[in-house]
């Protein structure tokens, strides 16, 4: 989302929800035998069918719309992805339907910050960054040191809640900080601001300084960190707009900003990557999302990789994953199919500049022919992104959401099986260069079918796949892996269920945990989520008894395992040998340091870090029909 990557990030994208206006005067509460609010009407006729089926759309459910603020839902219906559903309507309109999903009337001003403001100046980046891109190193191993953290596993396995801040109107935490020194650099989607907080005195945190995007633009991506040619700390991350924002990391001030999109539909997912001489920003699409309508031309997104100037944004390079779709055929009406299309980039790229190669994994086709970089793990030279291998995983996955493997006749861009397997079996999740005991140097990647691949970093060649289910919707694996001791650590959120001709699943494979031998692909250890419904949890988490794996990416910290739930439940589990260690439920009201009410969530995406003796996590993620929640979390040992 798949990451968000194919179809999980896409809908993330589609959830962004409906209507919204610049000023409209408050409605009036109403009497029983009022007049219904003129909003009402609006949302029946072009967001209930979505809104109002969360679990088969995969959009926000309508509770979740009434959460968030005036700006996200504005943004969605004027500029972002809820174009299409609010075209013909007046500005008079978009404000009737915000104000009947969420009772405001005008965009709300944000003064929790300037309570928290630090009394000391200046922000300390002399230390080495420990999370300065999404697998938090250069080779995205997503492991930290006790050092790093002021934590060892033993003290993991004893925490306490130190504190919680919470953000308003706001329903996921979706993004992972970067951290430099004492300082997390945190952004917040829907507040379409960045936080650069300071944890020197982990019991007391503050603000050094909050960027607000131009608009209010919301945010998407999580903060790439670097130091430039220049000196210069700089942070890089994208907005759904797929402005690309690069701050100065010292003072929050912006040194400049860009759009990166070039498609109908192109969208920024991935974390950009920070060098000396150079940004790279991977782009992603969301054309998945719209195909299934006749109106719509389809298809004509791909995704691609840019290496950007860090002084200036000045293009130097463009990598796209295929050519411009071209007419394939008449689709049925006179008007043609267009293709190929697809391979969006949901993940973070690895950068190996020792090799000169930069490393990342592609979604699903859109139309056909599907292109051999589809469902793909591609290597491209840092130098000039040409390409130096390509290794396609999936091949024939066109997938449409509304479409189906045998869409009905009148869908006139779908295309039916054998012409695609249509699975939606995208890389999500950023692969690692991982470097073993023996010296060997392995690519490894996690795919939203279940599968765990190894490839040679030099060739692409497959060293070994480890089939873990068949994958779902919401993933397989879905964002992220980590490597630590010779250990893949491979969350899965779905196991899935047996594929057409295909081998019965391992009743013994479940949604959990899995340690998976760096060397052979074994299994080595298999720690079991279980849904817990009891004690009104049913009421709290949709869906309880199914969405309870691990979708998130985990964060392993002195050997420990700190992995998030679907179900807002936050777990500590021995990389060695799979036992659970702690466990802890987000999924409740919490009072906060800022005063802004908390409610915990469903923990997806990526959110997990440690800094200072705390480990920090976001929870609420009220995509997909899943729980939203707008909080902070900071732990402590005992």
């Amino acid at each position: 989302m798949k990451v968000f990557a194919g179809l999980t990030a896409v809908m993330m994208a589609a959830g962004a929800a409906l209507a919204v206006g610049t000023s409209l005067k408050a409605q009036p509460a109403q009497s029983a035998d009022a007049l219904p609010h003129p909003g009402q009407a609006i949302y029946r006729l072009r967001c209930a069918a979505c809104h109002d089926n969360p679990e088969d759309t995969k959009a926000p459910a309508r509770s979740t719309l009434s959460a968030m603020s005036f700006q996200t839902l504005s943004f969605a219906l004027t500029q972002g992805k809820m174009q299409a559903q609010a075209a013909g309507m007046s500005e008079e309109e978009r404000g009737q339907l915000i104000n009947f999903l969420t009772g405001r009337s005008s965009a709300s001003v944000e003064t929790w910050s300037k309570g928290m403001a630090c009394a000391r100046s200046g922000v300390d980046i002399k230390t080495a960054p420990a999370v300065s891109t999404f697998g938090f190193d250069a080779r995205q191993t997503r492991t930290l040191t006790a050092k790093q953290t002021g934590l060892t596993k033993a003290k993991l396995s004893k925490l306490d809640l130190a504190w919680a801040i919470a953000f308003p109107d706001t329903t996921m935490m979706r993004a992972q900080g970067a951290v430099v020194g004492n300082t997390v650099f945190l952004p917040v989607a829907e507040a379409a601001a960045m936080y650069a907080f300071d944890l020197s005195n982990p019991a007391k945190p503050c603000l050094k300084w909050v960027y607000n995007t131009q608009g209010a633009a919301p945010l998407r991506t999580s903060p790439g960190y670097g130091v430039i040619a220049d000196g210069t700390p700089v942070l890089a991350f994208a907005g759904l707009d797929t402005t690309l924002h690069v701050l100065d990391a010292r003072t929050g001030k912006p040194l400049w900003h860009r759009p990166v999109g070039t498609y109908s539909y192109s969208l920024t997912t991935g974390t950009p990557r920070v060098l000396k001489d150079r940004i790279i920003v991977p782009v992603s699409q969301f054309e998945i999302m719209t195909a299934a309508d006749n109106k719509v031309a389809c298809c004509t997104n791909h995704g691609y990789v840019l290496s950007l100037d860090p002084k200036t944004g000045k293009q130097q390079w463009r990598y796209d994953t295929m050519p411009d779709a071209q007419p394939v055929r008449d689709r049925g009406d006179g008007k043609p199919l267009l293709g190929p299309s697809g391979a969006p980039i949901w993940n973070s790229p690895v950068v190996d500049e020792t090799r000169g190669l930069i490393f990342f994994g592609t979604g699903e086709s859109n139309s056909p022919p599907a292109h051999r970089n589809t469902d793909a793990l591609i290597a491209i030279r840092l130098k000039d992104g040409t390409e130096a291998w390509s290794h396609q995983a999936t091949s024939d996955d066109i997938f449409n959401a509304g479409c189906g493997p045998n869409p009905r006749k009148e869908l006139l861009n779908c295309v039916k099986a054998p012409e695609t397997v249509y699975r939606d079996v995208d890389f999500g999740a950023s692969l690692i260069l991982a470097k073993l005991k023996s010296g060997k140097e392995v690519i490894f990647a996690g795919q939203k079918s279940g599968t765990v691949w190894a490839l040679d970093p030099d060739s692409g060649k497959v060293l070994w796949r480890r089939d873990i289910g068949t994958g779902a919707p919401n993933g397989g694996i879905h964002w992220g892996i980590a490597f630590h001791d010779d250990m893949v650590i491979v969350p899965v959120a779905q196991i899935g269920r047996p594929l057409p001709g295909g081998q019965p699943i391992d009743p013994k494979l479940q949604p959990g945990m899995y340690g998976v031998d760096a060397n052979t692909g074994e299994i080595r250890w298999h720690y079991s989520a279980t849904p817990d419904c009891a004690n009104g949890r049913d009421k709290k988490a949709p869906r309880c008894e199914r969405l309870y794996g691990f979708s998130g990416a985990p964060a392993v910290i002195d050997g420990a395992v700190v992995q998030g739930g679907l179900d807002g439940r936050l777990y500590v589990i021995d990389a060695k040998s799979g036992e659970r260690l702690w466990a802890y439920d987000t999924l409740r009201d919490f009072q906060t340091l800022n005063g802004v009410p908390g409610k915990g969530g469903s923990i997806d995406a990526a959110s997990i870090v440690g800094v200072n003796g705390l480990v920090l996590v976001g929870s609420g993620y009220g995509m997909f029909g899943q729980a939203s929640g707008n909080v902070l979390l900071a732990f402590r040992p005992k």
